[in-house]
């Protein structure tokens, strides 16, 4: 189902073609400038975060000496958002310069919501990454920082309408109001979006790599739907995504291998809450998890782990393999009294499907197990067999853009066929 929102967002004066047009090469010029900012800073402050205490040691290589600054996220996050306080005059600086046209004070409250709620949520990931905060406050937090937007959403009347796929019309209707649910989605939108990068991480570059190609393929999809009917709403999703798809490909020349910084839980919370932005903003939510198919598979692959029901170590990083200098993937070891019955049928169809690789009757007394860590991850070493550390995030991040080719062929031929 798609939601309906047929309110502008911009209004009354929604930007001409020209002038959208001026802006929007303003917006990727001061990007451009604030991309090379990252890659300037970072080196300049990388000291001072190691002096901090805010570094780390990588795992998946032979040198595991060297101190690698981390919540280097915090550098892209300020950056984006002083480009956005920056451009914060083109869009609105008219209304100053000519008073007598009417003030856009809806959609200026958005814009304002939006970069408060990502502030939020870059402080609330960097205090994660010095904090070590429990994953219960993980979901919870998201939420609080999503609160803001969806108050001025109700507030500027923001749709809660939903199209209703053809195969149901006849008994429900062309459209269906949720109400308060939508709501309840929307903010489950903005957990999930922070968590799915962050679970979904751990060999360089891949957390970088992946918003990366996200933030591009959204920067796509705005830019052919500038001419529908919600025009207004896609060019300001594009003026919040330029610039952080910027900044992080700044951030992504020292995190990629051999990574000179380390994003931290920083980056990976500013960037999820960042994608729920722009798709609450923008009316595309159910398109921006299309975005995010690579993340959902880890997410439901990984659920045995995250809620325990198999062991889950607390990092599930890939094996190093430092003779062949390559990756190998990583184990949970267990009792196989300790696992409930259903569950080991589960895993060992899913061996069988070659998603999972279950060893039974370890140990002295033949009973332990053993099974890779449940994360897309493990499983591209598991089917690909080992691989050094800058092929895999390759091939992962070439995954991601095959994704997204598949989730522009889902959004458009085929969906046609059902709404």
């Amino acid at each position: 189902m798609s939601c309906l929102n047929y309110r502008v967002t911009w209004p009354v004066t929604v930007p001409a073609p020209t002038e959208m047009l001026l802006a929007l090469c303003i917006n990727i010029v001061v990007s451009v400038v604030g991309a090379g900012a990252v890659v300037r800073t970072i080196p300049a402050v990388s000291e001072m975060f190691i002096n901090a205490g805010l570094f780390g040691r990588d795992l998946c290589k032979r040198d595991r000496t060297t101190k690698v600054p981390e919540s280097m996220g915090m550098v892209s996050g300020s950056v984006f958002l002083i480009i956005m306080f920056l451009f914060l005059g083109v869009p609105f600086g008219q209304h100053f310069i000519h008073p007598s046209s009417p003030f856009p004070h809806a959609a200026f409250s958005e814009y304002l919501t939006s970069l408060l709620s990502i502030c939020c949520m870059l402080f609330l990931g960097f205090a994660d990454d010095v904090l070590t905060l429990k994953w219960r406050y993980k979901l919870v937090l998201p939420t609080l920082a999503s609160l803001p937007l969806l108050m001025v959403y109700y507030i500027n009347m923001g749709s809660t309408t939903v199209v209703v796929p053809k195969l149901l019309r006849q008994w429900i209707g062309l459209t269906l109001n949720i109400g308060p649910l939508y709501y309840l989605y929307m903010s489950m939108l903005a957990v999930f979006c922070t968590n799915a990068i962050n679970i979904y991480a751990g060999i360089n570059g891949l957390e970088c790599g992946q918003a990366v190609v996200i933030g591009a393929s959204v920067a796509v999809f705005n830019v052919v739907e500038l001419g529908g009917y919600q025009s207004e709403s896609h060019y300001f999703s594009l003026c919040i995504i330029i610039p952080f798809t910027a900044s992080s490909l700044g951030l992504f020349y020292y995190n990629r291998y051999p990574s000179r910084a380390f994003v931290g839980d920083t980056f990976t919370y500013f960037a999820g809450m960042t994608f729920a932005v722009v798709a609450i903003i923008g009316h595309f939510s159910k398109t921006v998890l299309l975005f995010f198919l690579p993340q959902i598979f880890n997410f439901v692959y990984s659920v045995p782990q995250l809620f325990h029901f198999v062991p889950c170590p607390r990092h599930r990083l890939p094996k190093y393999n430092e003779k062949m200098d390559k990756l190998e993937p990583s184990v949970a070891e267990f009792k196989a009294k300790d696992i409930r019955q259903p569950l080991f049928v589960a895993l060992r169809l899913l061996t069988r499907l070659g998603l999972v690789n279950l060893e039974e009757g370890l140990g002295e007394d033949g009973k332990m197990c053993r099974v890779n860590n449940l994360t897309l991850i493990n499983l591209a070493l598991l089917k690909l067999g080992p691989q050094h550390e800058a092929s895999l995030t390759n091939k992962l991040l070439i995954l991601q853009v095959v994704c997204t080719a598949l989730a522009f062929f889902i959004r458009y031929p085929l969906a046609d066929m059902f709404f």
